[in-house]
């Protein structure tokens, strides 16, 4: 070995002197390979002394990858398990929150970057003071063998984040980095893209706090392994880079953004189930919570046997009651959460004014097809609106005025000085909590990282039954809670089944120009719908028309009927297929 090379083994040495550097690893279907990239990086750090954990982060992997990482499990080598495959930002926040070191590297799990450029990243951290130092291919002592396409891709997309983001590097993708702790804990703290552009949203927080962030040189030789670019990888990633660009530059989100402290404080967490009777979904919901990282809370599930033929209102009340927790988590039965649920939840109860908190429930990759379509259509923007943070995971942090007892957290203490949940509306309970929530003082925070998969009903038949039950009762509930159910964005349906009505008769008066909105609509609506899948596009594009009518029709019921009807249905859960 040279002695220049040695010289900066030493340096890194030294500069980590008796503290520790995180290795984070992110793995996806890496079975036949993992193990010998894990044991040549252990052995790496091991020969030139220094003190390192490594922390492969399984992504969900289907191969048996997991099984692979649990028998390597050691002193030095600490797996993280992800049971659902949740995108390269949610794995590394998962490993670093498994982390302990003071210095936190982030290698792609392939070794297409080889460890043994780690000494480059810390002689350029301490020789410049640095916060963070990125891997770039474009830096003039790297070595790349690079196609010629990732290139043109690579020069358009450092290209348009000099200008519009403003990053002091010129490359962000590369799959290695170095972090100060600090730094990076506050980055990941206000992150919120899990997929494509979270290397920029990363970088860029990093930077808009103020890091000083420079580049190493690295070898790069990825052969065959490349192949050609994906056009729903380039339209994502463009997608959730225009997303950082406005929340960085126009929003100015990441300054502001409201991060809970984390506390030593383990309070008691009463998980309530309000189902029907046992089923594969309650199963599949119990199994989740087996798999929580928080464990102190309990479980109590109220089937029919134990409550009666009750409404799932009564039963919540009845789970609030046994409660032996400081906070009440309320999941339906026909959602199971992420591992994580619990422990990213329970921090904001550390805020004494936040009252509640909740987070998406987003479509299951195990759905059928006819249910992955209910959930397209609740994702569309022409559908959700300002409100699909809902349903799809994603959108920014914020206080809501409603939202559904599916994944919603709440004070004991608070529920029972409300009286708990009115059992006198079903649906349309959950709005009434929330606004009894809101009236009591208290705060109720969403965040896109507190996750449930919520089974959706299939379409058409099953996701227009319940989407009719609940814009009758938002229509009922305009006129008599207008509180946190009259917004503008729950009339435009029904503003759009009126146009509908009148296309006849102002056909008569204005000619074709009476049908230029609807053609207008219809093109926003393939927009929208767009798949690569001909069928999928074509249904989903359906899905969203009737969706509009539907709920147009039933919000325009509802808003003029004098009662609404306080149904009870013994059994309504998603048929997923």
């Amino acid at each position: 070995m040279s002695t220049k090379r040695e010289q900066l083994w030493q340096m890194t040495r030294e500069t980590i002197g008796n503290g520790r550097l995180s290795v984070i690893m992110p793995v996806y279907n890496l079975r036949d390979e993992i193990a010998e990239n894990l044991e040549a990086t252990d052995r790496l750090y091991r020969e030139h002394g220094i003190r390192a954990e490594l922390i492969p982060v399984d992504d969900g992997s289907t191969d048996g990858t997991g099984e692979v990482l649990e028998r390597l499990r050691s002193e030095t080598i600490r797996p993280v398990i992800c049971t659902k495959n949740g995108g390269k930002g949610a794995a590394l926040r998962a490993g670093f929150e498994a982390s302990r070191g003071e210095y936190v590297m982030l290698l792609d799990g392939d070794l297409d970057i080889h460890p043994k450029q780690t000494p480059y990243f810390f002689e350029a951290m301490a020789r410049n003071g640095l916060d963070v130092v990125c891997g770039s291919k474009r830096h003039p002592r790297s070595v790349v063998q690079y196609p010629w396409h990732r290139r043109i891709v690579s020069w358009a997309y450092f290209t348009w984040v000099r200008l519009f983001v403003g990053l002091p590097i010129t490359d962000t993708q590369t799959g290695m980095k170095l972090f100060r702790r600090g730094m990076l804990k506050y980055a990941l703290d206000r992150m919120l893209v899990k997929t494509y552009a979270f290397d920029l949203e990363l970088l860029a927080i990093a930077a808009s706090k103020g890091a000083k962030i420079g580049e190493a040189p690295v070898v790069i030789r990825f052969g065959a392994k490349f192949g050609a670019l994906k056009t729903r990888t380039v339209w994502k990633m463009a997608l959730d880079s225009l997303a950082v660009f406005y929340r960085l530059k126009i929003l100015k989100y990441y300054d502001k953004v409201m991060v809970p402290e984390r506390t030593d404080l383990k309070p008691m967490v009463s998980v309530v189930i309000a189902c029907p009777e046992r089923s594969w979904m309650l199963e599949e919901c119990l199994k989740g919570l087996e798999r929580q990282t928080y464990r102190n809370f309990e479980t109590i599930v109220l089937p029919d046997g134990v409550t009666g033929k009750v409404r799932p209102a009564e039963k919540r009340n009845l789970g609030i009651k046994a409660a032996k927790g400081e906070i009440v988590a309320f999941i339906d039965d026909d959602a199971y959460p992420d591992e994580r649920w619990l422990e990213r939840a329970i921090g904001y109860f550390s805020i004494p004014d936040v009252g509640a908190v909740g987070g998406p429930g987003v479509t299951p990759p195990n759905d059928g097809w006819r249910s992955k379509l209910g959930g397209r259509v609740y994702e569309n923007v022409l559908v959700s609106g300002n409100y699909r943070y809902r349903y799809k995971a994603g959108g920014t942090r914020r206080d809501v005025d409603d939202y559904p007892s599916c994944n919603l957290l709440v004070r004991k203490d608070l529920l029972e000085k409300i009286g708990g949940y009115r059992t006198d509306f079903w649906p349309g309970e959950d709005t009434l909590l929330c606004k009894d929530i809101l009236a009591a003082g208290a705060r109720i925070v969403y965040d896109p990282w507190i996750t449930v998969y919520h089974h959706r009903r299939a379409l058409f038949r099953p996701h227009l039954r319940q989407l009719g039950r609940y814009a009758f009762h938002r229509g009922y509930f305009c006129k008599r809670f207008p509180e946190n159910s009259r917004h503008l964005a729950y009339f435009v349906p029904s503003m759009f089944v009126a146009y509908l009505l009148l296309c006849a008769p102002a056909w008569a008066l204005m000619g074709k120009l009476a049908l230029v909105p609807l053609g207008v609509y219809l093109a926003l609506v393939a927009l929208t719908a767009m798949s690569p899948n001909p069928v999928t596009w074509i249904m989903t594009a359906l899905g969203v028309v009737s969706t509009h009518v539907w709920y147009g029709i039933r919000f325009i019921q509802g808003l003029f009927a004098r009662k609404a009807p306080c149904e009870f249905i013994g059994k309504d859960h998603a048929n997923v297929n």
